[in-house]
């Protein structure tokens, strides 16, 4: 039954959450999609949302949902923005796709206080510092 189900597992696709610099040269984070593949993905649909406490209170933040239509491959694409304010939050993206003509979807969570300064890593392909998931 599940055993016989083919095991579909998303690789070499990240979720990135990148320090970049507004007009005004200052500090802002935006999320990206990053595809490592040598093949473009298809009908990229990612849904993300915040939840978590803050000073001991329930949050949730409202769920987005953003179509990127294709992604290029060993290209990124900007999903969001994200306010720094959010850090504290667990921030889940939640991605699907099709490659090959096979869906494929995976959830990517940061967790709270995850995005810091001491956790930022060069992000393949966009030559910039951030916190990747792979």
């Amino acid at each position: 039954m599940l055993k016989d189900l083919p095991n579909f597992k998303v690789e070499e696709i990240a979720i990135a959450v990148v320090q970049d610099k507004n007009e005004k040269a200052e500090k802002i984070w935006n999320v990206y999609i990053i595809n490592l593949k040598n093949k473009k993905i298809e009908s990229v649909l990612v849904t993300s949302k915040g939840y978590g406490s803050i000073e001991g209170e329930e949050v949730k933040t409202s769920t987005l949902r953003h179509f990127l239509e294709d992604v290029p491959a060993q290209t990124f694409l900007k999903i969001e923005p994200i306010m720094d304010s959010l850090f504290g939050l667990h921030n889940e993206y939640w991605l699907s796709f099709f490659l090959d003509g096979v869906m494929y979807d995976k959830k990517y969570v940061f967790l709270a206080e995850s995005i810091k300064e001491e956790h930022l890593v060069n992000i393949p392909l966009m030559h910039k510092k951030g916190v990747m998931i792979l």
